[in-house]
């Protein structure tokens, strides 16, 4: 078959539709030449980073002192999917196999001023942790004035999935002086599936 050169290919109806080859075809775009979609509207190209979720609790959680504690995110900013469970077991279980960007964030708050002698906060998949964040307040003086009156974790992991029964919790830990009144709040908890990796 010939090569076919012109500058600008436009169906005959103005808004009108124009195919390029049938099912089973294969398009080849030579080394070097660039496609430039700037300008134009792309649908079915490219992908999205779905599912995808972000939940938050503004309220302070009551936590078991000194004990591993699952945090609740009962708020859904979105849930592209409906894969973010915000009322029974605040889990996340993505429909879709990948690798997944996951993050959280909380505050603790121990029952009184200077009152927390450390904390944690934990990324789990399938009931085990995956990634841990820590802070041990004590300065040294190992008494209840030298613990801290709060503290902000971030945590951030890239967990692969497997788009069926894997599922995503977070889970917080405080240690205070006087053992009673930990709680863990400004909550928030989300994912997206990362493309092309």
């Amino acid at each position: 078959m010939g090569t076919i050169k012109t500058t600008n290919i436009e169906p005959i109806a103005n808004n009108g539709t124009v195919t390029l080859g049938s099912s089973g075809d294969t398009f080849t775009v030579p080394s070097g030449v660039t496609v430039n979609m700037s300008s134009a509207t792309q649908t079915g190209v490219g992908g999205t980073n779905t599912p995808a979720f972000e939940a938050y609790t503004t309220a302070f959680q009551s936590v078991t002192e000194a004990a591993y504690t699952k945090l609740t995110f009962a708020t859904e900013e979105f849930d592209s999917d409906g894969n973010y469970d915000n009322s029974t077991n605040y889990r996340f279980t993505p429909t879709t196999a990948g690798k997944y960007f996951v993050y959280a964030k909380v505050r603790t708050d121990p029952s009184s001023y200077e009152n927390e002698r450390s904390s944690n906060l934990l990324i789990y998949k399938n009931g085990s942790s995956v990634s841990k964040t820590s802070t041990d307040s004590m300065t040294g003086g190992n008494t209840s004035t030298d613990g801290a009156t709060s503290s902000t974790h971030n945590i951030t992991a890239i967990i692969d999935m497997n788009g069926s029964s894997d599922y995503l919790e977070v889970y917080g830990k405080l240690n205070t002086w006087s053992d009673s009144g930990a709680t863990i709040g400004s909550k928030v908890f989300g994912a997206y599936r990362i493309i092309g990796v």
